[in-house]
């Protein structure tokens, strides 16, 4: 299988997530933060389902002054005003009462001597009595399927009466390292390097949605331990990604226990750099609906570049939610390209968010550069960007709490 361009591999990841969504389930309200909507929130009544006041002031019927025949408070209900010259007081959130046909401030009324109500509604942009049905009509849809669901979001539902979301089940992701060379704990030396994948990829993974569990590995180098490592991880997860192995050295096991998996390749190896030799299968499950294995690179910033490259937008597909997109920035300096390559250039965007500046220390198996960057400037097959240039710019999921 020849190199798939870039933007092809991220679309063609993203068809395979659409195609084997994880299962809906119903979940309280507290619970639904983080999740996605398996389908559309609707209103359940109008919103508001009755006249209400934004004000404290009084519900008047006809032309002033007005007579006070009662008072209605924030979840009570007032008798109708039947006849012209009358109100009631009423408080800002109370159902405003049949019969009323506007509100006047209490800042803007007086009493005279008689204890008739003088003063005159207010016009302008800012109503003091919101009409039923004023932001949303009852079973109109407030937000599609695919949505992600923040507080704002469990806001509206409580808002129009929901106790419960249906969203997509969290997909399960695991992760196993292969390779002998790595040291889990320690200072690297004598021909061994300290994995530092195992540590931060699931943190990734959550990023993009997913529940991760304890890390697997180092797997040893053979293509027995492979394969049981593999068919494991692939019992109790929808995507299982490793580390390493993904070209054909001595000790390359992954394309040989594919083979023996039964796996079809989605993707096997894009043309970007760096993070080249990445690939993205599909497994057969046994319940009917295939699991995912992600072949990342060994080389730490490659195995990144796999994971926003395949398993961002798998996961996004998975879960109902759109395929991530690219902004645009202003590039700082010139940005060399890779020929009929794709070039990833990390980059950190400036105060305004709109111009990127290149990083230090990107090499493919450097990981300084990545933390200092917010993502990364896209250079297609044979673009050349220049100083001042509008370039495609795809970013690193957000610090937890952390504003675009």
């Amino acid at each position: 299988m020849s190199a798939v361009i870039w933007a092809e591999a991220r679309d063609l990841a993203y068809a395979a997530g659409l195609a084997a969504p994880a299962p809906a389930e119903l979940v309280g309200l507290p619970d639904a933060d983080g999740r996605t909507l398996a389908e559309p929130l609707r209103a359940l009544t109008d919103l508001p389902a009755f006249p209400t006041s934004s004000i404290d002031g009084w519900a008047v019927r006809g032309p002033g002054p007005w007579r006070p025949v009662g008072r209605v408070l924030a979840g009570g209900v007032s008798a109708p005003l039947d006849e012209d010259g009358t109100c009631v007081e009423i408080a800002t959130g109370a159902m405003v009462p049949s019969g009323a046909d506007a509100v006047v401030r209490i800042e803007d009324s007086t009493r005279d001597a008689a204890g008739l109500v003088l003063g005159k509604p207010r016009n302008g942009d800012v109503p003091d009595m919101r009409r039923p049905g004023e932001e949303a009509h009852k079973d109109e849809e407030l937000l599609p399927a695919g949505t992600a669901i923040d507080p704002a979001v469990i806001g509206v539902a409580a808002t129009c009466g929901y106790e419960a979301l249906t969203v997509r089940r969290t997909p399960r992701a695991g992760l196993l390292v292969f390779g002998d060379e790595l040291l889990t704990s320690g200072t690297p030396g004598d021909g061994r390097v300290r994995d530092s994948l195992g540590p931060q990829v699931p943190g990734w993974l959550r990023r993009y949605g997913a529940a991760t569990g304890p890390v697997v590995g180092p797997v040893r180098d053979t293509l027995d331990a492979h394969l049981a490592a593999l068919r494991g991880a692939l019992a109790g997860n929808d995507l299982v990604c490793t580390t390493g192995g993904t070209m054909h050295g001595p000790v390359d096991h992954l394309h040989p226990a594919l083979t023996e998996l039964g796996a079809e390749y989605i993707v096997n190896t894009v043309a970007v750099r760096p993070g080249f030799p990445m690939l993205l299968a599909r497994v057969p499950g046994p319940d009917g609906r295939p699991r995912f294995l992600a072949g990342l690179p060994g080389n730490p910033q490659s195995a990144v570049i796999a994971l926003i490259t395949l398993v961002a937008p798998l996961l996004a597909g998975l879960q109902g939610r759109p395929a991530p997109t690219l902004s645009t920035v202003r590039a700082a300096a010139p940005v060399r390209g890779r020929g009929n390559d794709t070039h990833l250039a990390l980059a950190r965007l400036g105060h305004d968010g709109r111009s990127a500046t290149l990083v230090g220390h990107v090499g493919s198996a450097m990981l300084r550069g990545l933390s200092n960057a917010h993502g990364f400037v896209v250079v297609r097959p044979g673009q050349q960007v220049a100083a001042g240039d509008d370039v495609e710019f795809l970013s690193l999921p957000l610090v937890p709490g952390e504003r675009p």
